[in-house]
């Protein structure tokens, strides 16, 4: 696909003079390290650390370049209101831009963005409207209808539209391409990016193709994104989908010329996720889920060269964005992302185990305090109650709060005061039907091996189990 190219955008003022906020200073210039821990084949391969933006990301180029050319257009007036609908991080950035400019910002999400974006994004001032993440282009429920529909609403509104705005791709052309090519030292051969509104891409392909006719483009996709087989065959097939956030498409946006792009990689989503957690245990670097796939794909790339080659691809943003995600072993585990030793029995339903100290526990003499500070930070609804090495009780959200509404100081009572000794148990050994029965009472299921308390087994733990049997 070709697109016009835009008039040529300033540099954003962040890079070329000291207007502005003190804060969008620190944007760009971001550093650039080598790989040294991780089999790179004969290629060299660094990556740019677009995490250490003050933002987090690489969104916080273009939501500057963004905000000022609509600035310099006259479209955003003082103390306006920006809309835009994002995966997170150009939302960050904007948010980031617009809290230092004195501008409004309302954004629209998909829901299965990490709680940690929403959480920032709304630290820093922004009204935030969360919407389905399962539907495509042209549903009433799909972000980017929603969020144009907002700033068709919104008095004085202006809709940034990364996706078609011609300053995305002029952020990296004029700025973070020139950045890369002087770190390399003019010498690079191929880099690694992904497409969210298609703006890096576009951008650092238009550059390198005047400034470094070596270097090669590189597309890294999320196995359920269409772009790959764009590239490849020139057709695709339906989308799927993908829990990777904020690069992969169901549609090419405006701001995507896949021109540039000379080679492709489809990823799935667990080599994605543990790619990135092999990056920060092997080399120390704390990149998001984006950054797995990029990362995956650059080292896919580099294994595959006969001749050495320097390559490059982005950390896109910050993995403290996703700790409760991917860098959470219970919830990769849920999702079916971690290899899992399968016994045969009721401990494949589990990713919580006691012999592995996954399960929080309390004693019967810690107080309910201690007990309900543990279930809302490990974020659970029940504890077993230990004593000696054995189950001797369940505390869950319902006997806790039976126990304190009448009188909020019991909180400093004992737990044994408000746990149940009614137990369910079941041995490890038994069938999946055996569970019915005890979840049909609204219980939970105690696993045992003899005398020995295995873990807890849920209703939720029984729908993950078959969830991935799906594949």
């Amino acid at each position: 696909m070709s697109i016009a190219h835009a008039s040529p955008a300033p540099i954003p003022s962040a890079e070329n003079t000291s207007d502005g906020p003190a804060i969008l200073s620190l944007i760009g210039n971001t550093p650039l390290v080598r790989v040294t821990k991780i089999d790179t084949g004969p290629c060299e391969l660094y990556l740019k650390l677009e995490n250490q933006n003050p933002g987090g990301s690489i969104k916080d180029r273009i939501g500057l370049a963004m905000v000022e050319g609509a600035e310099r257009s006259g479209r955003l007036k003082p103390g306006g209101t920006v809309v835009e609908a994002t995966a997170g991080n150009t939302g960050l950035g904007l948010a980031l831009v617009c809290a230092a400019k004195g501008y409004r910002l309302v954004l629209v999400i998909p829901d299965k963005m990490a709680a940690e974006k929403i959480n920032h994004l709304r630290a820093l001032g922004a009204d935030i409207h969360v919407t389905r993440s399962d539907v495509g282009k042209g549903h009433p429920d799909y972000y980017q209808d929603i969020a144009e529909r907002l700033a068709a609403e919104i008095p004085g509104a202006v809709y940034m539209n990364q996706f078609a705005n011609p300053d995305n791709p002029a952020a990296h052309e004029r700025w973070t391409g020139p950045e890369l090519l002087r770190q390399m030292d003019g010498r690079l051969d191929a880099v690694v990016v992904g497409v969210g509104s298609g703006g890096t891409l576009t951008g650092l392909g238009r550059y390198f193709r005047q400034a470094s006719p070596r270097t090669r483009m590189v597309l890294a996709d999320p196995q359920g994104s269409i772009l790959r087989d764009l590239v490849k065959t020139g057709r695709h097939d339906e989308p799927g989908s993908w829990v990777v956030e904020g690069i992969g498409e169901d549609f090419v946006p405006p701001n995507c010329d896949l021109q540039y792009v000379e080679d492709a990689y489809t990823i799935p989503d667990a080599e994605s996720l543990n790619a990135a957690r092999e990056l920060l245990r092997r080399e120390g670097i704390l990149g998001g889920s984006s950054s797995g796939t990029l990362f995956a794909a650059a080292l896919r790339y580099c294994r595959a060269q006969t001749l050495p080659k320097r390559v490059v691809t982005l950390v896109c943003d910050t993995g403290n964005k996703y700790l409760s995600k991917m860098f959470n072993d219970g919830w990769m585990a849920d999702q079916g992302f971690l290899p899992c030793e399968r016994t045969g029995d009721l401990r494949d339903l589990m990713t919580r185990r006691v012999d592995k100290g996954q399960v929080v526990t309390v004693s019967p003499d810690d107080t309910l305090l201690t007990a309900y500070k543990r279930m809302r930070i490990s974020d659970v609804s029940q504890l077993p109650v230990m004593q000696g090495g054995r189950v001797v009780g369940l505390l869950d959200e319902s006997d806790l709060l039976l126990h304190v509404e009448p009188d909020p100081s019991r909180f400093r009572e004992a737990v044994r005061a408000a746990m149940t000794s009614r137990l369910e148990t079941v041995p490890v050994t038994a069938p999946i039907s055996a569970l019915d029965a005890i979840f049909s009472r609204n219980m939970v299921a105690l696993v045992t091996e003899g005398d020995a308390f295995l873990g807890l087994l849920t209703r939720v733990d029984l729908l993950n189990h078959l969830r991935r049997q799906l594949g």
